[in-house]
């Protein structure tokens, strides 16, 4: 006993190109994603409860991991494919952190913070240049005393 199975007519060609643009049309949009994002890939309470100090530190932190992100970025996309590696890889990690960027600064808005002022300890710890030699008389070439 065989079982037949109704044929399906092939589709046209028209409708496989509609096809296609309306998915390349719906991939473009994700490269258009960037930054606007943000919230999916931060927490939005993570900031309400640091302090001003806290907060200080968790922006320069960001800061530093933004740009070794960026460095990174940099270096794959100068190699072979680098560009799809680079955005496969660190893009997501750069967006996340701009986001927390973006959280950590408006906590600091709304918290009315300042930038600490240099610590003045560690400016005196550190070591002193030493001090050039007085400029007095010379003895002249030559002549030892």
């Amino acid at each position: 006993m065989s079982v037949r199975f109704p044929r399906r007519s092939k589709p046209s060609r028209a409708a496989a190109v509609i096809v296609l643009l309306a998915s390349a049309a719906g991939v473009s949009g994700c490269a258009q994603i960037g930054d606007t994002m943000s919230p999916a890939f931060a927490d939005p309470a993570k900031y309400d409860l640091y302090d001003c100090k806290q907060l200080e530190t968790e922006r320069k932190s960001l800061a530093t991991s933004a740009a070794d992100q960026e460095k990174l970025m940099a270096k794959a996309e100068t190699g072979v494919g680098g560009t799809v590696v680079s955005e496969m890889v660190y893009r997501n990690e750069l967006i996340s952190i701009r986001a927390r960027q973006k959280l950590a600064d408006q906590a600091w808005r709304s918290n009315k913070c300042h930038e600490s002022p240099p610590d003045e300890t560690a400016a005196a710890a550190a070591p002193a240049a030493p001090a050039p030699a007085a400029k007095g008389a010379r003895a002249p070439r030559g002549v030892v005393h």
